[in-house]
């Protein structure tokens, strides 16, 4: 609506509009008919009056009041020119309706408050002037009714108010209420479209949950069973070998083969049970995120188990020390995390020793200083999620020696440095007589270590070599701690 009280293509409470010409509605258009067509009659029949009063033609009058009274169907449209006119007839004594009607669009319109007050003035003004001129006239013929002074204009500026103040007011409560009304819709619909994108993106965020629990889980199971199920094959092949040849050998094969199943068997099962609980726990709204950090407790206490079985750092300790995880993937770790949670540095040696128990050749450099060399214990520890996750590098790194390089010699690197642990590994060409264990591969092992590494803010690197080989290296950032 312009200053003018012209409405730009709106009905009278914002809608927009869809009935004939400017009404809203049709009742809208039904009920301004039947009021102007109400203002018509009363403004003909005034008009009538006062064209008696002044010794005019009533023609004359009647057609004023048949000009001005269906006025009233503009009201929705221009109520300031319903008004200016209700104004112009005053001096008529024509036109309540038309006033009343008018002043009442007008303050609940969206017309600027000064123009509203303006012309609330003026109708006050003119309706008292009229009504004193008369109150004045009709004493005047009446000589023996003398009333005092005040009582003409106070009767005359209590006319004015009661004809224009009430209709003002109301108007102006109504327009109140209806802007109230469109905020809160306004506001409503906003809400709603909020809640909505809230809930599109936290079920965002729950398929992305599921997505990532799904994803280090089975990075968990296959850190568990995919390193001692590697070396069960490979020595079931040596079983196969030598079975002809060396009876006792292949009775010795045989019998860690057994024990690496069992315990695999056991370790399995615990944590499909520990995958139950967590869906159950789910359920009655826990967090499903501390799943891989009691995979990582359950393989932890069944590598125990089997290192207390084995005298030897055979295939068997090999595969107890397979399932544990300390969790890094996904910085899902605690901060309190302790050495006895998962595998460290100084079980590296030990892991070595049970790939050359089955059969490869394994050479170990820390800090560029041959095994057994007192540099190789240098006493320094590291965070715990750092020395598991270069554990697990390494791990891996030698299962795929022996999936896909069989007999091929191999080489592991340690490397402290300056803020940071480098772990390199690196194996030769497969052996020409070496036999395939005929072991398969998800493809699955590097992308685990590359989301291990950068989950920590390393970097990881994996390629063949010039000399026919493969390369794994990770360097991570740690900072040397306490030692535990």
């Amino acid at each position: 609506m312009t200053a003018t009280g012209a409405s730009e293509g709106v009905g009278a409470r914002g809608a927009p509009v869809s009935g004939p010409w400017w009404w809203a509605r049709r009742r809208s258009a039904v009920l301004d008919v039947f009021l102007a067509a109400a203002s018509t009659v009363e403004c003909a029949f005034e008009g009538a009056r006062f064209a008696e009063g002044a010794q005019l033609p009533e023609l004359l009058g009647i057609l004023l009041g048949l000009l001005a009274g269906p006025v009233l169907l503009l009201r929705r449209r221009w109520p300031v020119v319903v008004v200016l006119v209700s104004i112009a007839v005053i001096p008529a004594e024509m036109g309540g309706l038309l006033s009343t009607v008018g002043l009442y669009t007008l303050a609940a319109s969206e017309v600027p408050r000064r123009i509203t007050a303006l012309l609330a003035g003026m109708t006050v003004t003119g309706t008292l002037v009229t009504t004193f001129l008369s109150l004045r006239q009709d004493v005047a013929a009446q000589e023996d009714f003398q009333p005092p002074m005040w009582l003409i204009p106070a009767m005359s500026l209590a006319l004015g108010l009661v004809l224009t103040a009430p209709p003002v007011l109301w108007g102006l409560y109504v327009g109140a209420r209806r802007r109230l009304v469109e905020s809160l819709r306004e506001r409503a619909d906003g809400l709603e479209r909020e809640l909505s994108l809230l809930a599109d993106r936290a079920e965002e965020r729950a398929e992305w949950a599921r997505n990532e629990e799904r994803t280090r889980i089975a990075r968990e199971m296959h850190d568990v069973v995919a390193h001692r199920v590697s070396l069960m094959v490979v020595h079931a092949a040596a079983l196969q070998a030598v079975a002809l040849k060396d009876p006792e050998k292949a009775s010795k094969n045989a019998g860690l083969v057994g024990d690496m199943g069992r315990q695999a068997l056991t370790e399995l099962r615990e944590m499909l049970g520990v995958l139950r609980t967590a869906d159950g726990a789910a359920v009655r709204g826990a967090a499903v995120s501390d799943a891989p950090e009691r995979l990582a407790a359950v393989a932890s206490r069944a590598g125990a188990t089997v290192q207390a079985r084995s005298p030897e750092p055979s295939v068997a300790g090999a595969a107890a020390e397979s399932p544990e995880d300390g969790g890094p993937t996904g910085g899902a770790s605690a901060a309190g995390d302790t050495d006895a949670e998962g595998p460290h540095l100084a079980e590296l040696a030990d892991l070595v020793g049970q790939s050359r128990a089955a059969g490869m050749v394994v050479e170990l450099t820390v800090d560029g200083v041959a095994e057994g060399e007192p540099a190789a214990s240098d006493g320094r520890h590291y965070a715990p999620r750092v020395e598991r996750t270069v554990y697990r590098v390494v791990q891996e790194a030698l299962t795929n020696v022996h999936k896909h390089a069989p007999g091929a010699r191999a080489r592991v690197r340690l490397a402290h440095r300056d803020g940071e642990l480098a772990v390199q590994v690196e194996n030769g060409p497969c052996e020409g007589g070496a036999a395939d264990a005929g072991l398969p591969s998800g493809g699955n092992g590097l992308v685990g270590m590359r989301e291990r590494v950068t989950a920590l803010g390393g970097v990881f690197v994996s390629g063949p070599t010039d000399s026919g080989g493969f390369r794994v290296s990770a360097v991570l950032p740690a900072s040397t701690t306490a030692a535990a």
